[in-house]
């Protein structure tokens, strides 16, 4: 895998709210070192923003899945632009 640093824009629908999803994106992403932010949106659905290498960014998005009671039902993805300046990832307040 390459090491080049990445971001990404996803949006996960499912059953992905109320079951410590983005507690443990939270989780995953600041032990792998991966940089960001996780929300749930009013539409049900969970929006984050991640940067990091390919490596991290599937590694976060496997302990995700790999959380009880988490069922997502879709991933959308797209490449956007890296941040410079974040140093850890968060969790936002509902969008």
């Amino acid at each position: 895998m390459s090491n080049r640093v990445i971001r990404r824009a996803l949006r996960f629908t499912g059953f992905v709210q109320g079951v410590g999803f983005r507690w443990r994106a939270e989780k995953a992403a600041n032990a792998l070192g991966a940089t960001g932010w996780v929300r749930n949106d009013s539409d049900g659905s969970v929006s984050m923003e991640i940067q990091g290498t390919e490596e991290q960014i599937d590694g976060v998005i496997l302990a995700v899945e790999r959380g009880t009671y988490i069922q997502i039902e879709n991933l959308y993805s797209k490449t956007i632009p890296t941040v410079g300046d974040e140093s850890c990832f968060t969790v936002r307040d509902d969008g």
